[in-house]
């Protein structure tokens, strides 16, 4: 028969009622982790001594001055991040706690107390330990709390160590600072007397050069002036731009005069008033303008024999002459400026061309002591800049530095010790022990592979749970049919019956994955629970090695399925009757050590099949399916076969291995029975079963004189009051 094909397991989504389960079933873990650590913190809370704390609160800046320092204007603080972190461990350093414990004698102090003698590092440690340096909330303030627990007026112990921290720490920031001014001050002394010997070796260089080259370049008020080469080119060059500027001025005009003269005499007289004006040539001019007029009149008038015509006529012809002499005089004139500018120019040119290769040959003669000048003068810079600053820092040593470190507010003696403080204490006890007790019951619930709800069951091996059975389950047959426990085995039995595939499926074997899960117990009073239907039943004792049905019956084991299967008894002499009619009992019998694979033979095919015809159920009782082979032996040949698995005991994976293998053989796996479940600690199985007790209680309380009118028949119920001992041979 193939084995059914299991669907893949659903996604796990956790309820709170979940973690509520595994609260409840841990509870003794819980409980117990609470209760250690809720003691352990009480004493230890009682054993502490008293502690007391005093607290100093000091304001603390960096590195300024109470006055702005000389030579520097005002500007604010760079912001840093670190630096009240780092002020904390300045305080609890070691610069700062030893010349605590030394100024204060505290190795005289704590010797008294210990009883012993310190050594300085083991006294750093206990101040260090003691002292808690902290930011105030939304301040730059910084507290320093000191804590004591000496004998003797410990408050004023700590009040004091706070005090003298603070003090310390303020002196120690002082002299720090002053320090490094100090030394800072002797290294600018030390490099100024070395700058002034590099300017006084550089000024005598300067000197020697200025001597040896006869250079002259102060004024009489000492300050320093130009050299004479480079003043004489400035000069002629000076003299020489304007008169160049004459000279192609007086030539341009010369030029385009000659060029009027060449075209037309009378543009050049129109021209020449205006671009060289002379009041000779203008005389001239305006009085031959005047004569050619009357002449042109006379013309007119008397006529040109006239005696007055041609006397005027003359006198404009002696008047034309004259201002022809006049424009070439001043032509004349014109040229030679020209000539003049033009030879003036040139002696300019070559002037200030001797003057510049004078100049040229002069400098690099002086590059020797321009050089050397010029260094004088980088020194000279240098010192004045190391004197500046030498000042400057001479001046701020001597400024006060009070606002680097202000204590605010002193420490004072406290009135009540603030340690150990008992209500928090306990109340951390009481978080942290259920903190840690829940923690500890899910890390146990984790490691815990074991089975713990149908989910689990259902999910791990893809199979149904036909049953749940109760913890402390006894015998049916001393419990009696009204049993709140027989209710949980009638459902097992209904749903047994409706989960078969055939009606003809009437053999049926229990099997587990390991010893001790209750397959006995559960074969047993399921076969009660069938019998008590009238239906009849016979229960076989197959567990041929740890045999235990017929100590539940209380009856002997001396023959049984062993003998019958060997031949040496017939099935009538080895079948017992109960107190139950309808429920029959077949021991194992004794197993010969050389008949041990008994069961895997014809004769139990054979006797399978003659008690099926017999009965309406054959039950079979199995070894562990995971340590012997007869339980596979079984699962193989009977119609069905049910897996009991016993609440929180085994892993799921030897569980699921038990389904594997009875689906390895062939065997059909009907479903599982959860046994052994602790109702009153687990209510996630209350519905399945708690509700049994109630549901009787009730019933018990309600009829009178006790008495139940319940369906089962009187036979059963006497059953319930004898001991279930009662066995006879049925034939």
């Amino acid at each position: 028969m193939d084995a059914p094909k299991s669907s893949p397991p659903a996604e796990v989504k956790l309820h709170f009622l979940d973690y509520w389960r595994i609260i409840r079933i841990r509870k003794t873990v819980i409980l117990a982790v609470f209760l250690l650590v809720l003691f352990t913190t009480t004493a230890i809370t009682f054993l502490l001594p008293e502690s007391y704390m005093s607290m100093v609160r000091i304001a603390v800046e960096k590195n300024t001055s109470d006055i702005t320092p000389l030579g520097f204007a005002q500007t604010a603080q760079q912001y840093d991040p670190y630096f009240i972190t780092t002020e904390f461990e300045k305080i609890r350093s070691k610069t700062v706690l030893y010349r605590v414990i030394e100024e204060m004698g505290l190795l005289e102090v704590w010797k008294e107390r210990f009883g012993q003698e310190l050594k300085p590092v083991e006294a750093f440690e206990i101040l260090k330990g003691s002292t808690d340096v902290r930011q105030t909330r939304n301040t730059s303030l910084i507290e320093i709390r000191v804590y004591s627990s000496a004998k003797e007026q410990p408050a004023k112990e700590a009040a004091d160590i706070a005090n003298k921290i603070a003090e310390v720490y303020r002196d120690t920031r002082l002299e720090l600072q002053t320090n490094r001014t100090s030394q800072g001050i002797k290294a600018l002394t030390q490099e100024l007397q070395k700058q002034d010997e590099a300017v006084k070796l550089a000024q005598v260089r300067v000197d020697e050069l200025k001597k040896e080259y006869n250079i002259s370049d102060y004024s009489a008020d000492g300050a320093p002036s130009a050299l004479l080469e480079p003043e004489t080119v400035r000069r002629l060059e000076a003299e020489r731009v304007p008169l160049q500027a004459s000279y192609v001025g007086i030539s341009q005009l010369y030029q385009q005069l000659m060029e009027l003269k060449e075209r037309s005499g009378s543009e050049l007289r129109k021209a020449i008033l205006n671009a060289n004006p002379d009041a000779e040539l203008g005389t001239l001019l305006q009085t031959l303008w005047t004569t050619e007029t009357s002449l042109a009149r006379m013309r007119v008038t008397v006529g040109v024999e006239h005696p007055d015509f041609r006397s005027l006529a003359a006198v404009q012809a002696d008047l034309d002459q004259k201002v022809e002499d006049r424009i070439e005089g001043i032509l004349k004139g014109l040229e030679v400026r020209v000539n003049a500018f033009k030879a003036q120019l040139e002696h300019m040119d070559m002037a200030v061309s001797d003057a510049k290769k004078r100049e040229t040959e002069m400098t690099a003669l002086y590059r020797d002591y321009f050089l050397a000048k010029r260094d004088l003068e980088n020194k000279q810079k240098i010192r004045d800049a190391i004197l500046l600053r030498q000042l400057q820092e001479t001046v701020d040593l001597q400024i006060p530095r009070s606002a680097i470190v202000e204590i605010t507010d002193k420490a004072e003696p406290s009135l009540r010790p603030v340690r150990p403080n008992i209500p928090v204490n306990i109340a951390l006890g009481v978080i942290v022990g259920l903190v840690v007790g829940i923690g500890l019951a899910f890390f146990i619930e984790y490691l815990d592979t074991s089975v713990k709800t149908i989910d689990d069951v259902e999910r791990a091996l893809g199979a149904p749970v036909l049953g749940v059975i109760p913890q402390n389950v006894g015998s049916l047959l001393e419990e009696g049919p009204e049993s709140p426990h027989a209710e949980a085995y009638r459902v097992l039995r209904t749903n047994l019956i409706f989960s078969r595939k055939r009606d003809d499926a009437t053999t049926l074997t229990v099997v587990s994955g390991g010893a001790g899960e209750g397959k006995s117990t559960t074969i047993f009073n399921l076969a009660s629970v069938f019998a008590t239907n009238d239906q009849r039943v016979l229960l076989v004792d197959s567990d041929l090695r740890r045999p235990s049905l017929h100590k539940i019956l209380k009856v002997s084991n001396s023959v049984g399925l062993t003998n019958y299967l060997l031949g040496q008894s017939k099935l009538e002499e080895v079948v017992q009757t109960t107190s139950l009619p309808t429920l029959h009992f077949l021991p194992s019998g004794k197993l010969p050590s050389s008949s041990l694979g008994i069961l895997n033979s014809p004769q139990m095919k054979e006797f399978i099949q003659d008690v099926k015809r017999r009965y309406d159920f054959v039950f079979f009782d199995s070894p562990p399916i995971m340590g012997v082979s007869d339980a596979s032996v079984l699962a193989s040949m009977v119609d069905l076969t049910l897996l009991v698995i016993q609440y929180r005991k085994y892993p799921q994976a030897m569980t699921l291995r038990a389904k594997q293998m009875v689906e390895k053989v062939g065997g059909t796996l009907l479903g599982m029975v959860l046994n052994n479940i602790n109702i009153s600690q687990d209510s996630y199985y209350y519905y399945y079963s708690g509700y049994y007790y109630d549901y009787y209680s009730k019933r018990d309380d309600d009829e009178p004189g006790g008495k139940n009118n319940g369906d089962q028949k009187k036979p059963a119920s006497a059953a319930s009051r004898g001991s279930g001992a009662e066995l006879k041979k049925k034939y």
